[in-house]
């Protein structure tokens, strides 16, 4: 291994990493290119339907909802981080709310309900998430595949709503639901 060359001006990536980092972006480009070509004129007329449906007041409600939620997790698990007296049994105890939350909101916007009744939704996603133990891991695990896809190669990020979206998927097929 010691004729192995060493990187050059200008190189991000070293020498083993060259040829997949060439592959990744040529894969990249080509996606970004394909999506006017065959993706858009597919799915835009149906995305944009679905989008106009999703556009409500409710939703902006749920979404500034679960980014104040969110913020404030993330509040107290700072606090919890600057050595205050408990912070350890807090950090544990906080992490299993915010875990619990972000499975049922998850579990609720893929619920049909979360269309027209957002209290609705969120009730029978508690429920599920309570009665279906293993579905809830799924969800978490899934939220963490992402969060690793998002963190190893920001590129990457764009594709976080696929695990999400596949996991909530199987645990209503699991569950023997359907979706509309």
């Amino acid at each position: 291994m010691s004729d192995m060359r060493a990187r050059e001006p200008g190189e991000v990536f070293g020498p083993r990493m060259t040829l997949f980092a060439d592959t990744l972006s040529v894969g990249l480009a080509t996606a970004l290119v394909c999506l006017p070509v065959v993706t858009i004129p597919a799915a835009a007329g149906r995305y944009f339907a679905v989008l106009r449906r999703r556009l409500r007041a409710g939703d902006l409600a749920a979404g500034a909802v679960a980014l104040a939620g969110a913020l404030l997790f993330l509040a107290d698990l700072a606090l919890a981080g600057a050595g205050l007296p408990g912070a350890p049994v807090f950090a544990v105890v906080a992490a299993g709310v915010g875990a619990a939350a972000l499975v049922v909101g998850l579990r609720a916007c893929a619920r049909p309900e979360s269309l027209t009744d957002w209290p609705a939704a969120v009730r029978e996603a508690a429920r599920d998430a309570v009665r279906d133990l293993g579905g809830s891991a799924l969800v978490l695990l899934a939220v963490a595949t992402a969060a690793l896809c998002a963190w190893m190669l920001v590129p990457l990020a764009f594709l976080v709503p696929g695990p999400l979206a596949l996991a909530l998927t199987a645990v209503h097929v699991r569950q023997g639901t359907e979706f509309e």
